[in-house]
């Protein structure tokens, strides 16, 4: 029913921004790093719907972004992939205290999970987070200081450190320590080490969200690159917001809402899904269920406690990702 509900709202909304004009007709949109292609693609269905408006994008690590925003990014919308970067937004008066509620599915339309994109062939024979412990193993990912996606890998590699070594946290350090060693280069965001992993040709695996490790085998040919997904990953959630300072400022709310709604129709869904991103709409995940192989998924909440206890725990300054990270 809270489905139908939406889709009724949105499609109404849809059906009177073509007949009568916004208060505002320009939204910018703070989104991560490696969310390009597939926000261009929704811009453009959904700019087809409401003729007039503008809607301009601005993609970085989202750690970067939400300080970006803070600092005079006038953002109406954040598209981010990580909850602790809206809740900074939160205590910096910039969104409302109660975000999670105003969309379906905790504001979080469609969800992906730390994968691996390995050289053509696997050279490495990379199948599972123990061969990024190796010391012939080079590993490509970006800063998690700056970038959602690796505390997102940093996560994950934790929690299956946890389960390798049944919660022996000192073992667990020093694995996810190693796995930090064997990291040339910290990028500041996803597309970045994409770039030094793609283009430059340094590292034996790119570690990044499920959607980019397809996308890139897509784009340069399963004859240069293939995907690995790990045994375990991490659920990981792509929450979004109405930047609600800077969308009353400019007069966008309506417009910002209507246009976060778009991710959650069946148009929207479908071209999530199309650039590998796990939708919510049943039957659009069944269109697509092809495209995503079988993994064990654990959530931040079931292993680490909430995004709270995390961002004190792993995030917060010299916390434990400030010790392993500064140990590498």
């Amino acid at each position: 029913m809270k489905r139908l509900l939406l889709a009724a709202t949105a499609a109404a909304g849809l059906f009177l921004s073509c007949a009568s004009a916004w208060s505002a007709d320009k939204l910018l949109n703070a989104s991560y790093d490696v969310g390009r292609e597939l926000f261009s693609a929704i811009n453009k269905a959904y700019v087809a719907h409401n003729p007039g408006v503008t809607v301009d994008q601005s993609h970085a690590g989202t750690s970067k972004q939400a300080r970006a925003i803070v600092e005079g990014l006038a953002a109406d919308v954040v598209t981010f992939n990580q909850v602790p970067d809206i809740d900074f937004l939160v205590k910096n008066g910039y969104v409302s205290p109660d975000w999670q509620k105003s969309f379906p599915d905790n504001a979080s339309p469609f969800s992906s999970l730390p994968s691996f994109l390995v050289r053509a062939g696997n050279p490495k024979n990379i199948k599972d987070w123990d061969d990024l412990a190796r010391d012939d193993v080079q590993i490509i990912f970006p800063n998690p200081k700056t970038s959602g996606n690796a505390r997102y890998t940093y996560l994950a590699a934790y929690a299956y450190g946890l389960e390798k070594f049944d919660g022996d946290t000192e073992k667990v350090h020093e694995f996810v320590g190693k796995i930090f060693s064997h990291v040339p280069v910290f990028d500041t965001g996803g597309r970045a080490s994409t770039t030094t992993f793609a283009e430059r040709g340094i590292g034996d695996v790119l570690i990044t969200f499920e959607s980019e490790t397809q996308g890139i085998a897509r784009e340069y040919g399963t004859d240069k690159y293939e995907t690995v997904t790990p045994s375990l990953s991490l659920l990981a959630e792509f929450p979004v917001a109405i930047v609600d300072k800077v969308a009353d400022d400019n007069g966008s709310r309506d417009l910002a809402r209507n246009y976060l709604e778009f991710l959650y129709t069946p148009e929207g869904q479908k071209i999530e899904a199309e650039y590998s991103l796990r939708v919510r709409d049943e039957k659009v995940a069944a269109e697509f269920k092809d495209k995503f192989p079988p993994v064990r998924l654990v959530t931040v909440e079931d292993v680490f406690g909430g995004w709270e206890k995390v961002q004190k725990e792993h995030f917060a300054e010299g916390a434990l990702l400030d010790q392993i990270y500064g140990k590498r």
